[in-house]
């Protein structure tokens, strides 16, 4: 008689239903009837979230839940998102002058033998384009309010890169119902005990309702509590505190006012003292939170400052304070138990990095799981390809708070040789003579590209010197027909792509409730 291979996932929220729901399509659950998978939540505990951003993959693991993008969309309370606005990291306003730049999504126009990177460093900085704006044309139209895409186009396409902002509780439902679609038994149940065997491995767990579950491999999607993986030797938690400082946020969420004319199709993340405050636009409602370092800042401070972001007529505001500890497991995948999610580890949402690293865990927990023997075999590859990850993302965290010209303590410790990751350091030293170029990175472990550390280098104001070779960059008439070019585009997709509020409003007209494998 066959085993029964059993997956139980602790913990729901996004990460517990979005491990549940892949994990069951990627093994084909319901057509085996040797697999079982089991989502165990606690009805006692909330999810963490006033709005959340995402990244571009999003949309192909939707896609490959088989969730319609339009009711995933209206169920959600989702909007477009195209980038992110940067505003006052370069410097502290100074009157009516303030510094912002975007980064978008889409990476910068590129034609085969011509990059037009070094000639955009060669031009004169007085009178060029700002980075984005002169690559892409999608920074015009994040700024124009526009959308990434029409109504009539198939779902998850566009011409334009994008991801979402989302209600992360609603966004969970969705999950949870798509999960059980594809075979995923839920018991609403409070843990309260973890057994390890004489390996040090989990026994088996219990319960305060149901009792006792057993598992060949346990996912400890619990949140900041690790339930399961801190209980396990040799899963230290390693904080990044040296090199990131924030750890803590004080959250908010307003209504929307229906009739401004325009629905942001960015998030936008402005700088202060200590920190950053994020605005995260969904359909109906603002998500806003101030970021900053408890070393730095009073709570007392943060709280004017968020107060003075979301500006009068909110006197009974309605403020959560989350305290965190930037860092992550070193070894996140212990004997039969993997840690998905903020179990496994937590780094600032500056570039909405949460999401990010929550499929590329269950990514690779899908395709390393063994059919046979012991769940714990690809532990080894697992937890380096995880580590390295969250170290890149650090390296991509730190350029944005090493760059600045602020005055502030925070900023002049973040500035600091100590503080910033060698890896860093050594690039740029070397972007000071030439642009980050895809030989800098490996992309198995990295969650963002060469391009993307183009756009924060150029819009935080870094000087790559390439005048010593000026006269080995001769396709100069080439690249100003391809900078206009990008400058025609992005009049034709102000012309043709819908405002981001109209489209969002379109495609909740449209109604119905669609199944969800709708594909």
């Amino acid at each position: 008689m066959t085993h029964k291979r059993r997956i139980l996932i602790v913990g729901g929220g996004t990460a517990g239903w979005l491990t549940a729901a892949y994990l069951a399509k990627h093994l084909g659950l319901s057509e085996r009837s040797h697999l079982e998978v089991t989502v165990l939540e606690s009805p006692e505990i909330g999810i963490i979230g006033v709005g959340e951003g995402s990244f571009p993959t999003i949309r192909g693991t939707l896609q490959f839940l088989g969730i319609d993008e339009k009711r995933f969309i209206r169920e959600t309370s989702a909007t477009f998102k195209q980038g992110i606005r940067f505003c006052d990291w370069a410097h502290a306003p100074r009157g009516a002058d303030r510094h912002q730049f975007i980064h978008p999504f889409e990476a910068p126009f590129y034609t085969e033998g011509v990059s037009l990177v070094p000639y955009w460093l060669l031009q004169d900085e007085a009178t060029r384009l700002p980075f984005a704006r002169a690559m892409t044309l999608q920074e015009r139209v994040i700024e124009a309010g526009r959308a990434p895409k029409r109504a009539h186009e198939a779902g998850y396409v566009a011409p334009l890169n994008y991801a979402y902002h989302f209600d992360a509780t609603q966004l969970a439902r969705l999950l949870a119902e798509r999960a059980r679609e594809l075979g995923v038994r839920h018991v609403e149940a409070t843990l309260s005990e973890v057994a390890l065997d004489a390996n040090g491995a989990i026994a088996h767990v219990n319960t305060l309702r149901h009792g006792r579950f057993e598992a060949d491999l346990y996912v400890d999607c619990t949140g900041f509590r690790a339930e399961l993986i801190a209980r396990l030797p040799g899963s230290a938690f390693k904080s990044v505190r040296p090199q990131l400082f924030a750890d803590r946020a004080l959250t908010c969420k307003l209504p929307l006012d229906a009739s401004e004319a325009l629905m942001e199709s960015c998030t936008i993340a402005t700088a202060h003292e200590a920190g950053w405050t994020w605005e995260i636009g969904l359909n109906g409602a603002r998500g806003i939170g101030c970021v900053y370092s408890s070393g730095h800042m009073s709570d007392e401070r943060a709280a004017e400052i968020l107060r003075d972001y979301v500006g009068p007529g909110h006197e009974d505001l309605m403020t959560r304070r989350l305290p965190f500890e930037a860092g992550y497991r070193e070894r996140q995948w212990v004997k039969n138990c993997v840690a998905v999610g903020l179990s496994g580890g937590f780094l600032e949402p500056l570039e909405s990095t949460g999401l990010v690293l929550i499929e590329a865990a269950i990514g690779m927990i899908a395709e390393m799981l063994p059919h046979s023997g012991p769940m714990e075999a690809p532990t080894r590859r697992f937890n380096a390809l995880m580590t390295a990850r969250y170290e890149n993302i650090v390296d991509f965290l730190k350029l944005h708070y090493c760059l600045s010209q602020r005055t502030e303590p925070f900023w002049r410790d973040n500035a600091a040789a100590a503080s910033i990751p060698e890896r860093l350091a050594e690039f740029l030293e070397q972007w000071k003579l030439r642009p980050p170029g895809r030989f800098d990175f490996n992309l198995d472990t990295e969650s963002f590209a060469f391009f993307n550390y183009q756009y924060i280098l150029y819009g935080m104001g870094f000087r790559t010197d390439l005048s010593a070779g000026r006269a080995d960059f001769h396709q100069g008439e080439e690249a100003a027909r391809l900078f206009a070019k990008i400058q025609r585009f992005g009049d034709r997709a102000l012309q043709d792509l819908p405002s981001h509020r109209a489209l969002i409003q379109q495609i909740h007209a449209l109604g119905g409730r669609l199944p969800l494998a709708a594909l």
